[in-house]
Order: structure tokens, then C-alpha cells, then sequence
């Protein structure tokens, strides 16, 4: 029997790292709808290479540093089990992958192209492995010190920390090294709106995105035994959660409506496993309430230019899941229990802490080094032209 299962297992796995592979096309048009027209390709062409990158820096060293594991071994090794620890390895990079793509729709539309792609190994390659280990591989002793603390260890289920919440809080520090858009805040207080260039690919970024999540948080289980319907479950009903609260509070705007579902399912992975649906609705409409409202605030009031609202989206619902996660997967309020809020607080902030240093540390120290931003000049030009030499609808060749 173990020949079968050893084969089923690595099928399982590597349809969940299939499915949020896909979800990094879904990172792209994303962008790519709700930046301006002129730095549409840039905004395809940055996920794809983003992502080459950082197979190459987890593969090498980043999954290592997470795990202790090295593929500088025989293919004949490689290949025991089915070749399980190589799609294991598949589907903990897709996650890891995931920071660079965050990012960068902060960034968006007026960071360097070569800039960011060193900043992407750093962070593949250390940055994000660091805590990935430390929360999902025993790494350092530090969750046994938390279950001392508290009496449970820090729980993340599929990262709503781990990975949504480190990758929002390092892109809040990118988005304040680099400052806003050229014009985007005027002198004398008024701004300039910047609208999405593309509902359609918008919208269509959000569903490729709300699809392969359910391999995101369902395949976290890494084994098929362990699959559960109750993680599939509430991953749909934080996702319908976040929809309302964003259509709600965002007065019918279809941009907060196809980023409420990503809210919602953002905040629902830690606990995904524990909660009830109920709760898991309750945990996805608070989501898409922080983003609306928390999106309003840093454009309009704080003036940070977070061109897609990562930090919203991605830092501050991920913080929420991971507290989520203590207070509905309690047995109280119908969770299977086994969770601690102290565990989870302590860990959130551990996390939040180690994303929002990181991110000042590499992205100020490239600003020193490398320079972030394009000039005033290739910004009013766009990315596209200025990086690629060429528009996402040319009505003539581009002069090379």
C-alpha cells in the first residue's frame, strides 16, 4: 500500500502547487488592470520574472534555509517517494514566490526593473525562509518558548503571517522608501486620481487569484490523509464575507468588491483549519471591512501610494487572520480548539516585526546603493516604454 500512497500523496501536492502557480497570473492582472495604461507590460512582465528568480534563489538556498533540505544530491535521490519532496518543494515555492508578487503591485509604476529583482532574491532567498522556518519548521526553539508562554504553539495554517502578512508589512517599507507617484499628491493638498486602466483584467486577476487559493489553503494539508472539507469550506465563506463588507462599505466600487474576496481568504488561511464557517464568514467580512476603510485612510489621508493596497490587503488582513485564528478556532465560538490568542498575538507580531524591519533594511539599502524609482522622466513616460521598449497596445514599432 505505501507504493500507492507515496504516488497519491505526490499527485496531491503537486496539483496544489499547479493551482497556486496559476494564482501568480492572477497576481499579474491584477496589476495589470488597475495600473495605468503605460506600465501594463511592465506589470506582466515583473511577476513572470519575479518568479523565475525566485525558483532559482529557494531552490538553491532558500528552502534550505526554511528547511534544512539540499537538492545538491543524486536525481536517483531526488526521485525516492515519487519525487514527493521535489513537488513539496514546488508547492512551498509558489508560497514563497507569493512575497515578490505582493510587492510588487505596491511599487508599482515607478520602482527600477533590476532593483527589485535583487530585492526578490534577498527576500526569497532568506528574508522569507527565516520566519517560514521559524513558524513551520520548529526553527530556533521559538515555538516551543511561545507554547511556554501560552500554552500552544503559534498557528498558520497557510499563512495569512507567514506569508500575507510578511509580505504586506516588507512592501509597506518599499512603498515609503520609494514615495508616491509624481503628482499623485499635490502641493496645495489635492491629489490626482489615478484610476484602474482595466475593470475587465482587474476583475479577472481577482477570480484566477479566488480559484487557485482553494489550493492554497485545501493542499496546506501537504498529504492527502490529512485533506479536509472544513478548510475548503471556510475558505469559501471568508471569501463571500470579504465580497459583501468590501460591496457594503465600498458603495458599490468594483474595485473594493474584487479585492474583498482576496481580504477575506488573506485572513482566513491561519485559522482555516479550526473555525467554523460562521466564524470563518465573520473573519472574512472584518477583512474586507480593514481593507476598504484601511486602503481609504493610506491613500487619501496618509498619502502612502500603495498602488494596489498590499499593505491593506496583504499586511493588515494577514495580521487580522493570524489573531483570527486565537479567538474563532476556540472551542468557544465553535472551533476545534488547540489554539491560543496569546500564541497567536505573540507570533503575529514576531512576524509583522521581522517583515517591516526587513523591508526597510533591503529596500534602504538598495535606495543608498542602486536608486529605487525611475527618474521624473522615464515615470512620465511609463515602465513599459522605459524598461521594455514597447506599449501593451503599440500603434506603432517601437524604436529600439
Amino acid at each position: 500500500m505505501e507504493a500507492p500512497n507515496q504516488g497519491a500523496n505526490a499527485l496531491f501536492i503537486l496539483l496544489g502547487a499547479v493551482m497556486v502557480l496559476a494564482m501568480h497570473a492572477g497576481f499579474a492582472f491584477l496589476e495589470l488592470g488597475t495600473v495605468r495604461r503605460k506600465n501594463q507590460v511592465n506589470a506582466l512582465v515583473k511577476i513572470l520574472v519575479d518568479f523565475s528568480v525566485s525558483t532559482v534563489v529557494y531552490f538553491m538556498v532558500g528552502y534550505a534555509v526554511a528547511y534544512g533540505a539540499t537538492f545538491f544530491v543524486g536525481a536517483e535521490q531526488l526521485a525516492a517517494k515519487n519525487g514527493y519532496e521535489l513537488v513539496k518543494f514546488f508547492f512551498l515555492l509558489t508560497f514563497a514566490a507569493a512575497i515578490p508578487a505582493i510587492i510588487s503591485g505596491g511599487i508599482a509604476e515607478r520602482a527600477k526593473f533590476w532593483p527589485q529583482l535583487i530585492a526578490t532574491a534577498v527576500i526569497v532567498g532568506f528574508i522569507y525562509p527565516f520566519f517560514e522556518g521559524i513558524a513551520w519548521n520548529q526553527h530556533f526553539g521559538v515555538q516551543a518558548w511561545i507554547k511556554a508562554l501560552t500554552g500552544e504553539e503559534f498557528h498558520d495554517f497557510a499563512g495569512s503571517v507567514v506569508v500575507h502578512a510578511v509580505g504586506g508589512w516588507i512592501a509597506l517599507g518599499a512603498v515609503i522608501l520609494l514615495g508616491a507617484r509624481s503628482n499623485r499628491y499635490r502641493k496645495d493638498g489635492a491629489m490626482s486620481a489615478h484610476p484602474p486602466s482595466s475593470i475587465p483584467f482587474l476583475a479577472l486577476g481577482a477570480w484566477i487569484l479566488v480559484v487557485g487559493w482553494f489550493g492554497f489553503n485545501v493542499m496546506s494539508a501537504q498529504t492527502l490523509d490529512k485533506i479536509s472539507g472544513l478548510v475548503a469550506v471556510n475558505s469559501l465563506m471568508a471569501m463571500v464575507g470579504g465580497t459583501l463588507a468590501a460591496l457594503v462599505l465600498g458603495k458599490n466600487d468594483p474595485g473594493f468588491v474584487h479585492n474583498g474576496p482576496l481580504a477575506g481568504l488573506v485572513a482566513v488561511c491561519a485559522g482555516s483549519d479550526l473555525m467554523h464557517p460562521l466564524g470563518a464568514l465573520v473573519v472574512g467580512s472584518v477583512a474586507g471591512a480593514i481593507f476598504v476603510v484601511m486602503f481609504t485612510l493610506t491613500q487619501n489621508k496618509w498619502k502612502i501610494d500603495d498602488v494596489l493596497g498590499v499593505w491593506p490587503l496583504h499586511g493588515l488582513c494577514g495580521t487580522w487572520g493570524g489573531i483570527a485564528a486565537g479567538i474563532f478556532g476556540s472551542q468557544a465560538l465553535g472551533g476545534l480548539g488547540g489554539v491560543s490568542l496569546g500564541a497567536q498575538l505573540l507570533g503575529t507580531a514576531l512576524g509583522v516585526t521581522w517583515a517591516l524591519a526587513s523591508g526597510f533594511i533591503v529596500y534602504g539599502l538598495l535606495k543608498i546603493s542602486l536608486g529605487l524609482r525611475m527618474s521624473q522622466e522615464e515615470e512620465f513616460d511609463g515602465a513599459d516604454l522605459t524598461i521594455h521598449r514597447i506599449t501593451s497596445s503599440p500603434e506603432r514599432e517601437a524604436n529600439w
